[in-house]
């Protein structure tokens, strides 16, 4: 099954159609309907990396599915990582995990990956 037909019940009226919380902690991260849904193609680092001792770099995974939050005050709880290429990485504000998803600094538009956290009725 394409993610995209896993996301379908997510999406109502192109809002999160129940809460979203961290699929590690459970934490609330966003209220059901204060996030609009949105498709681009964004790289993003792993939330568990590959240790390797040759390479600085980061793995990363290619992310198509987006919540959009246009002002970082509307989320519940959520944590933001040190600034790399204008960006902030977003990550769980209980347990720290991620990155679920990005702020992009020069919009300060806000993006949670929909296949890194769970949804769970309102």
């Amino acid at each position: 099954m394409t993610d995209e037909a896993n996301f379908a019940d997510q999406i109502e009226n192109e809002k999160n159609r129940t809460n979203v919380r961290c699929q590690f902690c459970n934490s609330l991260m966003l209220k059901a309907r204060e996030a609009s849904y949105c498709e681009q193609e964004v790289n993003v680092p792993l939330m568990v990396q590959k240790k390797d001792s040759k390479s600085d770099s980061l793995n990363t995974e290619t992310l198509h599915h987006f919540w959009l939050v246009e002002d970082m005050m509307t989320f519940e709880n959520i944590g933001f990582s040190h600034t790399v290429d204008g960006r902030k990485f977003l990550v769980c504000a209980d347990c720290e995990r991620g990155p679920v998803g990005y702020h992009e600094l020069s919009t300060k538009r806000c993006y949670l990956s929909l296949k890194r956290v769970v949804h769970v009725d309102a």
